[in-house]
């Protein structure tokens, strides 16, 4: 019985030693948040916003709201950037983005945690 026990703990503890390495090893580094984030931003804004605004605002300043957004792209990438705290746990990441433009548009705070090379947020409010 005692073998056993032993046995056990070793195969417990060489288990939890594995997934440990292997958490450190796919822990998702800053790049991959942004390129994350600037998806997810870019398709919230092609999905929501640009199927508010009316036709008539796209013809008056001649441009597609789609397009306008994907030309636009470094400068998402470089504010979410600049708005991004990432505190790293070894096992995982979790990033904290206080994405604030300008006093005109509502500013967002956004959570995310990285972990397995995959990222999974936890928060998404309007301040």
């Amino acid at each position: 019985m005692k073998f056993w026990n032993i046995l056990v703990y070793a195969g417990a503890m060489g288990l939890t030693a594995v997934l440990g390495v292997g958490m450190a090893n796919t822990n998702p580094q800053q790049p991959e948040y942004e390129e994350y984030a600037v998806q997810r931003l870019t398709s919230y804004l092609k999905k929501d916003v640009c199927n508010q605004t009316s036709k008539l605002i796209e013809r008056l300043i001649n441009t597609n709201c789609d397009k306008l957004i994907d030309s636009a792209n470094p400068q998402i990438r470089q504010i979410l950037s600049a708005t991004t705290e990432r505190q790293d746990l070894i096992f995982f990441s979790v990033y904290r983005t206080e994405l604030k433009v300008s006093n005109w548009i509502p500013s967002y705070r956004f959570e995310t945690v990285g972990v397995f090379n995959n990222f999974y947020t936890y928060t998404a409010e309007q301040q």
